[in-house]
């Protein structure tokens, strides 16, 4: 059984006809079975439903791919206590029930300078790394580093990192460690994510997005993905997980305690930010029983 067209699609037909086949509108409504008072009838907007629709404009704006159980759960978020039946009716009236397909252009990304922050917890920079085990499973790493002194604050490791899993991680680091109060990152779909950016704005922290296809503008960061893949992923074949998470630990500790930065002059980062009068935020520490086998052990002490 054929769906029945809606008044909206019968207007259309009469124009076809009136305006290709050359029939007067009363000839055209009697033959697409349509009556005169509903082909002229215009549709106003009540006065009380005009904020729910500029709320779902906003919304269809901002979220091209969220249908209504999104938007609808987003605006009882943001405090309207509207009735779904309401919004709905107003969300059909508006075409946003028909399924969307275009693509979104990124908002202009304004080139910043990379200035270095005088104290820790200034400016954070992260990325995602790619690589595989020797069974050919792949497995991504989320690097978080502090732009100040360059120390490596938290490796993460999984086969998923999805937006979701990435503000959790950075609500544990920011628990022992404070937050910082701006995010260096590029435009990667993690980041550019509705949930990153709702957190971002629930911590009160600023995010800078570097210009797309210029990863130079985020420098600190890929030196630092250069060095963890030479030394760490290139250097090991891992058959598991937990195998480059433990090594990531290992290399992460030595990183930050040990191998001297040139452009620290020559101190590792923990000792750099030590010989400074402010006061310094904890810095990572490493299970007892990793530092008794690297081969660090005896310069540490």
């Amino acid at each position: 059984m054929k769906k029945a067209l809606r008044p909206a699609e019968k207007r259309e037909a009469v124009g076809y006809l009136a305006n290709q086949e050359g029939l007067s509108i009363r000839q055209a409504c009697r033959v697409i079975q349509l009556s005169l008072s509903v082909f002229y009838y215009q549709f106003k907007v009540k006065s009380a439903d005009k904020l729910i629709v500029a709320c779902l404009e906003a919304l269809a704006e901002r979220y091209p791919t969220y249908g209504f159980k999104k938007m609808f759960h987003l605006l009882r978020a943001d405090g309207k206590s509207w009735n779904h039946k309401r919004v709905y009716r107003v969300y059909v009236m508006m075409g946003l029930n028909i399924r969307r397909r275009r693509k979104r252009r990124l908002p202009a990304r304004v080139k910043t300078p990379h200035i270095i922050p005088i104290r820790s917890n200034i400016t954070w920079s992260m990325d995602f790394m790619h690589d595989s085990l020797i069974t050919g499973r792949s497995y991504r790493t989320f690097n978080v580093i502090d732009d100040h002194n360059r120390e490596a604050l938290m490796i993460t490791v999984d086969t998923s990192l999805s937006s979701r899993r990435i503000t959790r991680e950075l609500d544990k680091l920011i628990d022992w460690r404070g937050k910082p109060e701006v995010i260096r990152c590029d435009n990667g779909p993690e980041f550019t994510s509705a949930v990153f950016e709702a957190w971002s704005r629930k911590n009160k922290i600023k995010l800078c997005f570097i210009q797309p296809g210029k990863p130079t503008q985020n420098s600190l960061i890929e030196r630092f993905n250069g060095n963890y893949r030479r030394e760490v992923l290139s250097a090991h074949l891992f058959t598991d997980l937990d195998q480059v998470r433990e090594q990531a630990q290992r290399w992460m500790w030595d990183y930050n305690h040990i191998r001297p930065h040139q452009s620290l002059d020559n101190l590792p980062p923990v000792k750099f930010s030590q010989q400074r009068s402010y006061p310094c935020p904890p810095s990572l520490n490493i299970d007892l029983e990793l530092l008794e086998e690297t081969i660090f052990t005896n310069a540490s002490g």
